[in-house]
């Protein structure tokens, strides 16, 4: 975070297939090694896999699922006075959105399916019917926050 002057907001570019910025921010998150072809087909497949498991748009669940999963509260820590308290602080949106992709990924990568296809969908499917782990993951976030309200006072 820089002192001397603000940072201007970098603009996404909407994906190919679905032109949707979401789905680029994700795409670009998932990609390893600047190889974000793969990244792409990745994600892609596990949007087809989700279509054919439901009978739904992917894109519609693949939004809900985002959205079931971002946080709105967390805790940092701040130092008062010799002691270290976890205050809690709302979300910027940016943060909100790159911290559900993050998760979403991570307990993806995590899944014990063959492929990241299908590893991604069930993760996905899972966080749009607010199961797995990424959606527990939300939770406990917002428990330990609510679990240190009284320390909310410290907000600087």
């Amino acid at each position: 975070m820089p002192r001397r002057r603000e940072v201007p907001e970098r603009i996404t570019i909407p994906d190919s297939k679905y032109s949707n910025k979401l789905i680029s921010k994700f795409i670009k998150s998932m990609m390893r090694d600047g190889k974000k072809s793969i990244a792409e087909r990745m994600l892609y497949d596990a949007l087809d896999i989700i279509e054919k498991k439901t009978n739904e748009p992917p894109v519609k669940i693949f939004e809900k699922a985002i959205d079931n999963v971002r946080p709105l509260i967390e805790v940092k820590s701040r130092r008062v006075g010799g002691s270290t308290y976890q205050v809690p602080t709302e979300i910027r949106p940016s943060r909100r959105t790159a911290l559900g992709i993050r998760w979403i990924i991570g307990f993806a990568r995590k899944r014990p399916e063959k492929s990241m296809d299908r590893k991604l969908a069930g993760e996905l499917l899972d966080a749009a019917n607010n199961r797995g782990a990424s959606a527990k993951k939300r939770e406990d976030t917002h428990k330990m926050a609510d679990a240190n309200k009284a320390f909310a006072h410290y907000r600087w």
